[in-house]
């Protein structure tokens, strides 16, 4: 089976860290997005170093930023999208339409996959 380049937003999150996880296991090429964001968030801090060690490739972006954005889509061609969403759904699709923007920009991506009114319970 052919290997892809799978970017993933929000891989620091319930359902990211466990996409990013799934992805280095299947052998793909893993990018994961590091938001300024989070700032000095300890816990995912540490998640991303503990993802960079097992082998992704950590890729500084921004919402804000709509190049870094297209910049980071440019080395997939699979995006996934785990931000949460169930705070503030209309926030959340800005951030999307915001993602889908920079992927028709950059023009290469394959699939795109959004998590967006996922809710997962439990492990």
């Amino acid at each position: 089976m052919e290997k892809s380049r799978v970017l993933i937003v929000g891989g620091t999150g319930y359902l990211g860290k466990r996409m990013v996880k799934a992805s280095l296991l299947e052998g793909h090429e893993t990018y994961v997005v590091h938001r300024p964001e989070i700032g000095v968030d300890i816990e995912k801090v540490q998640m991303l170093l503990s993802f960079k060690e097992q082998g992704a490739r950590l890729v500084p972006a921004s919402f804000d930023d709509h190049h870094s954005l297209v910049d980071a889509v440019k080395q997939v061609d699979v995006v996934i999208c785990a931000v949460s969403g169930v705070h503030i759904r209309s926030h959340h699709i800005l951030l999307q339409l915001k993602l889908v923007d920079a992927i028709k920009e950059a023009g290469n991506v394959k699939v795109y996959g959004c998590c967006m009114f996922c809710q997962v319970k439990g492990d």
